[in-house]
């Protein structure tokens, strides 16, 4: 999470202390924030994927929320830099290399006067704190978690996938679903609700049929991928197979955290844990109740906490705490973003 100088901005006064960036796989959001917490504009883009489209396409993306931001703040764009500092939190900035190359490529487009990145599971760890420290675990469509405290220290994992050892997500629950559902019709793994329920939510009658029309085509595998509600739905009815892939992922998002509040020497006091990402956030019963059960045996300080706050709101606190920018304006900002729901 370190700081690249962006180009000299001269005598200009700046209207905002922090440009703001959560950017992720599907959608980029900007704000620009002024000192005192007032937002001044906001703007919306499409996915940031480097991976996909390059750096500096990925960068585009970013300019084009930052413009949208900057117009409804009534503000020029391009010219010259509209904040003290751009905060960026990004997916894809996964390691170490990867944070340095897209600070300087951010940098680059002198859109402040400082610019730092950092992962998008920091600005879900500061929207849900009090203060910039804690741990968060975004179970999404992938799994993540990274911790901080004030003084500047991290703790973070590469969630590269399975290459990095991590287990769990959107992904991962439906893949195990239609997992055990195959072996269940076919005879090779335990009963289970899952086997009609799978193929029931799109309109088929058998595994076999599903199977069928994902491998000719006529169904898309990224359709597999909303089955995460139905897991929840056949777990929460009492079905034993379902609810252990409810259980190994409830363990899995406390190991992480575990792993880092002990990393950060978190254990011993109390600490919130922010659970953020399209699945924690939706509150599945069955997987927040078996969380909090465990973490209250592996980490009893912990202190789990749903964040459903937008994460630009984080990166906008990141930014703010680095300019030291007063309490009551942090309140502000929160605030606002309250009162949009």
């Amino acid at each position: 999470m370190g700081v690249t100088p962006g180009p000299a901005a001269g005598t200009r006064p700046l209207p905002a202390a922090v440009l703001a960036f959560d950017a992720g796989n599907s959608k980029t959001d900007a704000a620009l924030v002024a000192p005192d917490g007032r937002v001044l504009g906001t703007g919306r883009a499409g996915g940031f994927r480097p991976p996909a489209t390059g750096i500096d396409a990925a960068v585009d993306v970013l300019a084009r929320a930052a413009a949208a931001a900057a117009e409804a703040a009534g503000l020029p764009f391009g010219a010259a830099p509209v904040a003290e500092r751009v905060s960026a939190c990004l997916a894809n900035a996964d390691l170490p290399a990867e944070e340095r190359r897209l600070r300087e490529a951010v940098a680059e487009r002198g859109w402040g006067r400082a610019t730092e990145v950092a992962n998008d599971t920091f600005a879900v760890l500061r929207a849900g704190a009090d203060e910039p420290r804690g741990v968060a675990v975004v179970c999404g469509a992938g799994i993540n978690c990274a911790g901080m405290t004030p003084d500047g220290r991290t703790a973070r994992f590469p969630a590269l996938g399975p290459l990095s050892g991590d287990l769990g997500g959107g992904r991962w629950l439906a893949g195990e679903a239609v997992w055990f559902a195959a072996r269940a019709e076919d005879g090779r793994g335990e009963p289970t609700a899952l086997a009609r329920a799978v193929p029931a939510h799109f309109g088929l009658a058998t595994m076999a049929e599903l199977i069928e029309a994902v491998h000719l085509g006529r169904l898309g595998t990224r359709r597999l991928h909303g089955l995460a509600p139905v897991l929840f739905a056949v777990a929460g009815a009492g079905d034993p197979v379902a609810r252990s892939v409810v259980h190994r992922q409830a363990e899995e998002i406390v190991t992480l955290a575990r792993v880092a509040l002990d990393r950060l020497g978190l254990l011993g006091e109390e600490t919130p844990v922010l659970l953020g990402g399209g699945v924690l956030a939706a509150r599945p019963p069955l997987l927040l109740d078996a969380v909090t059960r465990l973490l209250a045996e592996q980490a009893p300080k912990a202190v789990p906490r749903v964040v459903t706050a937008p994460p630009v709101l984080g990166a906008a606190l990141l930014g703010l705490d680095r300019t030291g920018a007063p309490a009551g304006a942090r309140a502000r900002l929160r605030g606002h973003y309250a009162a949009r729901g």
